[in-house]
């Protein structure tokens, strides 16, 4: 009867210990570190619309320059750049950005304008003006 209890009690505690809090599962409160899994999009969710812009620097020659673009608030901006010359990228926004360009090809640049308005990129070696955006 004894030895009944005490499988009884340590079947219970094994049970009690793997059930866990249901709201531990749901959040970030994960006991392993690094075991949350990516998060992925149901088909009611779409990824973010995003504005993308490919900059190529050759020759001294930069493609496009004075690129008219439209964008929202808050809205992924992405610069992706082929570079044949060091330069310094800078975004003329709230808040602004400056990116280091370096030689090579496949570099990408990220930011968001927090206000509406014209935001300028720029690159300051060559002193061109990349694109203009009209922010909404």
């Amino acid at each position: 009867m004894t030895r009944l209890l005490a499988l009884t009690a340590a079947a219970a505690l094994l049970i009690a210990g793997c059930g866990g809090n249901k709201s531990d599962d749901a959040g970030t409160g994960s006991s392993t570190p690094g075991a949350a899994a990516p998060t992925q999009l149901t088909d009611a969710q779409t990824a973010p619309d995003r504005l993308v812009l490919k900059v190529t620097i050759k020759g001294g020659t930069v493609t496009p320059t004075n690129e008219q673009l439209q964008a929202k608030v808050k809205q992924p901006i992405v610069i992706q750049v082929d570079s044949d010359a060091a330069d310094e990228l800078h975004v003329h926004s709230t808040p602004e950005h400056s990116f280091p360009i370096a030689v090579g090809p496949g570099q990408s640049f990220q930011f968001s304008v927090d206000m509406p308005g014209r935001v300028d990129v720029e690159l300051h070696e060559l002193n061109k003006t990349i694109a203009t955006i009209a922010v909404q």
